[in-house]
C-alpha cells in the first residue's frame, strides 16, 4: 500500500521530526510512505473573513496540485467522520481489499481546508473536536496509520 501525507506547513521543533521519522521508520515494513510538506500562505494576525478565505483557497490549489491520479483521498477536518482506532484499521484494509492502493491524508494549515479540497475526499476524518497543532497532528497521524497496520496484521500493540 501507498500512503501519501499532504500537509501544509512544516515541521519546525525537533521532537515532532523524531516522532514522525519513527513512525516511518516503524511502517516502512507495511507500506511505502511519502510525505508532502506545502508551504503555509502568510495571514495577518487580524485577518478580514475575505482575507481567510482567499488563504484557504491558494493553499486548496495547492493541495489539490500535489494530490496524484488513483488516489483516495482522506481529509483531516474537525467536521469529519469521528472513529476508533479499530474502525480506520477497518478502512484502510477494505481499501486495500478494493484496490484502493494509494491513499492520501491530508492536513491543512491553521484556517483548515478549503471546500474544494474537502469535496475532493472520500472520508472526511476528525480525530478530536478540539484544535490541535498541525506539527502535532501529523505525529498522530502516523501513529493511528501503524496502529492501523498492525491491527490488520493481528500484531500486538499497546492500548
Amino acid at each position: 500500500m501507498n500512503i501519501h501525507i499532504i500537509c501544509v506547513g512544516k515541521l519546525k521543533e525537533k521532537f515532532f521530526k523524531d516522532a514522525c521519522d519513527e513512525y516511518l521508520k516503524r511502517l516502512s515494513r507495511f507500506a511505502k510512505l511519502k510525505i508532502t510538506e506545502l508551504a503555509d500562505e502568510p495571514i495577518a494576525e487580524k485577518a478580514s473573513a475575505a482575507e481567510e478565505l482567499a488563504v484557504l483557497n491558494k493553499e486548496g490549489k495547492k493541495i489539490l496540485s500535489a494530490i496524484g491520479a488513483n488516489e483516495t483521498v482522506i481529509t483531516l477536518c474537525v467536521e469529519g467522520k469521528q472513529m476508533p482506532s479499530d474502525k480506520l484499521a477497518k478502512y484502510i484494509g477494505d481499501c486495500a481489499l478494493c484496490g484502493k492502493s494509494n491513499l492520501t491524508f491530508i492536513i491543512g494549515g491553521s484556517l483548515g481546508l478549503s471546500d474544494e479540497v474537502k469535496a475532493k475526499s472520500e472520508l472526511r476524518l476528525s480525530f478530536s473536536e478540539m484544535t490541535f497543532p498541525h506539527q502535532l497532528m501529523r505525529v498522530v497521524l502516523l501513529e493511528q496509520i501503524y496502529r492501523a497496520f498492525k491491527i490488520n496484521a493481528n500484531e500486538s500493540y499497546h492500548k
